[in-house]
């Protein structure tokens, strides 16, 4: 089966009688994007789908004004990223946290997901690294580190700077290896 393309799923959408099936067509190929981009920002499965379905839902209202100024990946990349980032702020002010710091406490304590996201212990060791992070560069370092996403591409998505993406990302990945190898130290 030929890959569904992006124009092809774009004029489908246009048309009113196909708008529907444009949208399923956009999610078949999308949905898991979102949903990964999302769980790397939010880390807890339950809010990535939250975001998630925000993210359709913003889509869906708002596909029939997308300019193609950027691919509809990047177009998408963004909502999410935006999405994500909104969802944090908001859990933030409801469970009366006032930094950054905090509601990562507040995810290390109450989610398990960070003891069973693989076997290796290095890999729980990332992700509790990368969960610590403040929000805008985890979402930063998980895009380019597991999607490997240029960096001109996420500065359209995050409307920056290439030069401050990286700088933000190598801020990262320091982190995290420093981290990292404190931990290992025995």
């Amino acid at each position: 089966m030929p890959e569904i393309t992006d124009e092809f799923i774009l004029s489908l959408f246009s048309n009113e009688k196909t708008k529907e099936k444009a949208f399923e067509l956009l999610l078949k190929k999308y949905q898991k994007h979102i949903y990964y981009n999302a769980r790397r920002i939010v880390t807890v499965h339950e809010d990535a789908d939250d975001v998630t379905q925000n993210v359709c839902i913003k889509i869906w209202k708002n596909l029939d004004r997308f300019r193609n100024e950027s691919s509809l990946k990047t177009w998408i990349s963004r909502i999410c990223v935006n999405e994500s980032l909104t969802y944090i702020e908001k859990k933030k002010k409801m469970l009366n946290l006032d930094d950054d710091e905090s509601y990562t406490d507040f995810l290390l304590k109450t989610h398990d997901d960070f003891s069973t996201v693989t076997p290796n212990q290095i890999e729980q060791f990332l992700q509790e690294e990368i969960a610590k992070l403040p929000p805008k560069q985890r979402a930063v370092f998980t895009m380019r580190y597991y999607d490997e996403t240029p960096y001109a591409e996420m500065s359209k998505i995050f409307d920056t700077s290439e030069s401050a993406l990286k700088a933000s990302y190598h801020f990262a990945a320091e982190k995290i290896k420093k981290n990292i190898s404190e931990r290992l130290t025995f």
